[in-house]
């Protein structure tokens, strides 16, 4: 286990690997009070700005949010927390409880780090990229932590789990919808077809942002995988047809055009 510090010292991981697999739409498990309470409560504090200049923004028609993955910039706490969740010990405990053989850590926080969705905010329903861009391999699992105190459901901002239509490809139904309660982690497995995502604009009041810490997994690339190097989005109900959002979607699914489109005005 994490040294009881860091995270909860009732957090049982490998206890719950049935729980992990048997999981619907694809395996996850939901882990309340997953940080130790001294923990949690100052990395609130410590949660870097909203209108900060390290944010990269992503500003378009299928997301709204800002990620920061600089450990440069991170204080010394929120520093300690990553490391630890990126240690060997850690790595076998998901190991034991995924049952993937060998996982890797990506000290780089490609995609991870924090994430934050001010009023507005969203996320198409979408599959994560298959392949590490710089490592080479797999993504296969997705830990979020949620950081934002006394936050209401009526806000929006949960993580939807959608099953997978064998026939188009694409998503089929929504199936779960996780509220992202303080101090709430939400680990699941990004590569079994794992369509999620937050595609509602969440309607938390000005000031108040959804705040979260979220770290990747990796493995060595399985047989006959997608190579797939960037995200793949769907369009919401209200978007089906829109010819500007297919290019879009096409454009940012592109590993050679997606940053063009990173910070297209939302519309």
């Amino acid at each position: 286990m994490l040294h009881k510090e860091i995270l909860n010292v009732d957090i049982d991981l490998v206890g719950k690997a049935g729980s992990f697999s048997t999981a619907e739409p694809f395996p996850h498990i939901v882990l309340d009070d997953f940080l130790a309470d001294e923990v949690i409560s100052q990395i609130c504090r410590d949660f870097v700005e909203y209108d900060d200049y390290a944010w990269y923004t992503y500003s378009n028609s299928i997301e709204n949010k800002k990620a920061l993955n600089n450990w440069n910039i991170f204080p010394p706490l929120l520093y300690r927390l990553f490391s630890q969740l990126n240690s060997d010990s850690f790595l076998l405990e998901l190991q034991a409880l995924s049952g993937i053989q060998k996982l890797y850590a990506d000290p780089g926080l490609h995609g991870g780090g924090l994430h934050a969705h001010s009023r507005g905010g969203k996320l198409n329903i979408h599959l994560d990229y298959s392949i590490h861009p710089k490592l080479k391999l797999e993504r296969r699992l997705n830990l979020l932590i949620y950081v934002t105190p006394d936050w209401q459901p009526e806000w929006g901002g949960g993580l939807e789990f959608w099953s997978h239509d064998n026939e188009t490809n694409k998503p089929a139904e929504l199936v779960k919808t996780i509220d992202c309660k303080f101090n709430r982690a939400v680990l699941f497995d990004t590569g079994c077809k794992s369509w999620h995502g937050l595609p509602n604009p969440i309607l938390c009041p000005e000031g108040i942002v959804r705040r979260s810490l979220a770290l990747y997994y990796l493995s060595a690339p399985r047989n006959g995988i997608s190579s797939r190097q960037r995200a793949l989005f769907v369009p919401t109900k209200e978007q089906q047809g829109d010819p500007e959002i297919e290019v879009l979607i096409r454009r940012r699914s592109d590993v050679k055009q997606s940053s063009q489109v990173y910070r297209t005005l939302t519309e």
